[in-house]
Parts: C-alpha cells; sequence; structure tokens
C-alpha cells in the first residue's frame, strides 16, 4: 500500500526471554489483497465479471502490487474474469495476481490454461491436512495426504518448465489449524523439497 506512512508503529514489547518482541517492522510490508475471493464469498449475490473487472481496477488504484484473483479453475465466471483481465491488459506490470487452485490435475490444468498470456503469477496450491477431514472425508493416512501435495507440486512443475512467464510457487495445507503441528511441517518440507527440484530445472533450461 503506498500510504502504510500514516499509521503508528505497536509499541515494542521488551520482552527478553524471546527475541520476536523486540523487533520492529521499518518499512511496508507486501500486502495481498484476498477481497476478490474471500470479500465476493461473503456476499449474497456473488459479483459477476464486470463487477469483478471493476474491483480489481479499485484495488489496482488503491496500490495493491499483488492481488488474489480467487480460483480460476472453481467456475466459468471466475474463469472469464481472470482471462478478460488478461485479454484487456488491465494488470499493470507492476502487479502481480495470485490464483488458487486444489492439488488434482484438471483443476492445474485448467488454472495455467487461464493464465495463458499473464507475465508474472503467485498460483497457491494446497490440500486439505487435517484429522478430521483425513479420516472422515479421505479415509487416507498421513503418508497418503502428504503425497497428494507432493503430487500437486510435480504437477505444477511440469507445467511451470512450458508455461512462458514467471510462475512464484506457494503450498499451504489446508485447515491448518486442525493440523498436527509436526505433520504440518513435514508436508510443507516435502513440497518445497519438491518445487526446489523445479526451480533447478527451469534455471537448466535459462542457462
Amino acid at each position: 500500500m503506498l500510504n502504510y506512512g500514516r499509521y503508528k508503529r505497536n509499541p515494542v514489547v521488551h520482552y527478553p526471554e524471546r527475541q520476536w518482541p523486540d523487533k520492529e517492522i521499518e518499512k511496508a510490508p507486501v500486502w495481498c489483497s484476498v477481497d476478490l475471493r474471500d470479500g465476493n464469498q461473503a456476499l449474497i449475490e456473488p459479483m459477476v465479471v464486470e463487477e469483478k473487472v471493476e474491483f480489481f481496477n479499485m484495488l489496482v488504484k488503491m496500490g495493491f502490487k499483488e492481488i488474489e484473483v480467487g480460483f480460476p479453475s472453481a467456475s466459468q465466471i471466475e474463469y472469464d474474469f481472470l482471462r478478460q483481465l488478461v485479454e484487456r491488459k488491465l494488470i499493470p506490470d507492476d502487479v502481480v495476481v495470485q490464483v488458487l487452485v486444489q492439488c488434482r490435475e484438471h483443476l492445474i490444468d485448467r488454472t495455467f490454461e487461464a493464465l495463458e498470456g499473464i507475465k508474472t503469477a503467485i498460483v497457491h496450491i494446497y490440500n486439505s491436512t487435517s484429522t478430521l477431514q483425513r479420516d472422515v472425508v479421505f479415509h487416507k493416512s498421513k503418508e497418503e495426504i502428504k503425497q497428494i501435495a507432493i503430487d500437486g507440486a510435480r504437477m505444477v512443475k511440469e507445467r511451470l518448465v512450458k508455461f512462458p512467464g514467471k510462475i512464484i510457487l506457494e503450498y499451504s495445507p489446508e485447515s491448518f489449524t486442525g493440523t498436527e503441528l509436526d505433520y504440518a511441517l513435514e508436508v510443507c518440507e516435502a513440497v518445497m523439497e519438491e518445487y526446489a527440484k523445479a526451480v533447478t530445472q527451469v534455471l537448466a533450461l535459462e542457462m
């Protein structure tokens, strides 16, 4: 955001037993607007494409440099909205759009199809890791759920190599608060390892 300077800093809490309370934010953090997803889901009548475009333009005018545009693989409206941003050249060069997608191959394919023509985008994949969903929804073990995340990262990696633009990789374990901390870390590290291979592969192709 451009006007972060008008806000007062939070007072520093001196707590010798920990290091982080003494740290201060000295420059504006990177803000990612999620209004086009969370805000849209909260409406009685979700926005149509033109309303989404108008909202996106407002967020750009406000100064956001990262804007989440939702799930282009989830519905035709979500897909058409992103295609409108691309085809009408509404995404400034200094603005990065973010898309979310589950670790499922046909959804990942649809997402990359929607991203065609974008110079830079964040692709955020996720899968549910909570104890409840593992047992009740998926009926899968920890290893099987972790493999879903790894496979999702691998599928993104395969498409990343062929994508002409720049892709920033993100992952999150859905239902994190219902997941054992050590297991959530294990899954995230497995995805990071897979993504590290992707970065190495892309760099090799660029040389």
